[in-house]
């Protein structure tokens, strides 16, 4: 006797995008295993931009700031801009257990020039050698320390979108939830890119994808582990390590979430998004069709990358207007 999955093959990657997938798994493979993990932080530094590549000659002025001993923050502004500004307190990604506040930093600097922005990006400490709530803390302080600066930091307190993507839109929604709930800083909006929210890795998109794309459902059970040990799993876990496991998201600010069809994130993306309507809260969604986790960052030039930044920027164009 066979049993059947609830659930059919995986969807099919965009073929444009697709094209990239044979030179991605030479740096990230599908299946990220603990023992990978000090290889990959060896390796991130030769895939990051320099800050001469993130100032796009001169047009940025990067400078980093110390939040505490253990926190720092890159602050990211055009050149010559009209102050205050709406901010950005960007949240980069990496699994919980790789990346820098370099990480992911070109597309809010992209945001910054278009829309007259400045950005503050937050080096949070990773798992596994830090633990939750150690990453979460440290961008909630990260949060506050740029609240208190504003006026010298050129921001408009008013309106400060938390933005992050991966991990860092797990970490974004989580300081979201943190902010309501302590009477933290008032956000304008939380823009989460692919976002990383359950930690129980039992949805059927991590069943789909397993072995397939970018970051599959062993690397997930790789991250989740590294942040929550052998809690991962099971019932005791704060939504502020994983947002999917909030169960009040009423009175959060308007939110963004898009992921890809074809990646693990899609189905914990989806319905971190419909419990925040049902709350009565704003979210626009979007899954994007055929996309694998980070194809927009792996194929910047393929259509669907393209409409996927147009996307993010249009919202924050008109959040941040309001």
């Amino acid at each position: 006797m066979t049993t059947s999955t609830p659930y059919g093959p995986p969807p099919a990657f965009d073929p444009e995008a697709a094209a990239m997938l044979d030179v991605i798994a030479e740096q990230v493979p599908p299946a990220i295993r603990p023992d990978m993990i000090p290889a990959m932080r060896e390796g991130m530094g030769a895939r990051l931009l320099s800050d001469d590549e993130l100032s796009q000659d001169g047009r940025i002025e990067l400078v980093d700031r110390r939040v505490s001993d253990e926190v720092s923050v890159v602050v990211g502004r055009p050149t010559g801009l009209r102050t205050p500004a709406p901010g950005i307190y960007w949240i980069h990604g990496g699994g919980m257990v790789v990346g820098t506040n370099r990480v992911g930093l070109d597309e809010p600097l992209a945001w910054a020039l278009e829309l007259g922005l400045v950005v503050v990006s937050v080096e949070y400490r990773l798992a596994p050698e830090h633990p939750h709530p150690v990453p979460v803390e440290d961008c909630y302080a990260g949060l506050r320390w740029t609240r208190e600066h504003a006026a010298e930091l050129g921001i408009d307190p008013s309106r400060l979108v938390v933005a992050g993507g991966s991990a860092g839109g797990g970490l974004s929604a989580a300081v979201a939830l943190m902010a309501r709930d302590r009477g933290g800083p008032r956000l304008t909006g939380q823009l989460l890119v692919a976002p990383m929210l359950d930690d129980r890795n039992e949805t059927p998109s991590t069943h789909q994808m397993k072995g397939l794309g970018v970051w599959d459902r062993t690397s997930n059970d790789t991250g989740w582990t590294a942040l929550l040990g052998s809690a991962r799993g099971g019932p005791d876990v704060s939504p502020y390590a994983a947002p999917a496991r909030a169960t009040d998201l009423s009175g959060l600010p308007p939110a963004f979430i898009d992921v890809g069809s074809a990646e693990s994130f899609r189905d914990e993306d989806v319905d971190y998004a419909r419990r925040i309507w049902l709350a009565g809260g704003s979210a626009e969604l979007h899954v994007w069709p055929g996309g694998y986790h980070g194809f927009d960052s792996f194929a910047p030039q393929a259509e669907i990358s393209r409409a996927a930044k147009a996307a993010r920027l249009r919202w924050l164009r008109q959040i941040l207007a309001e």
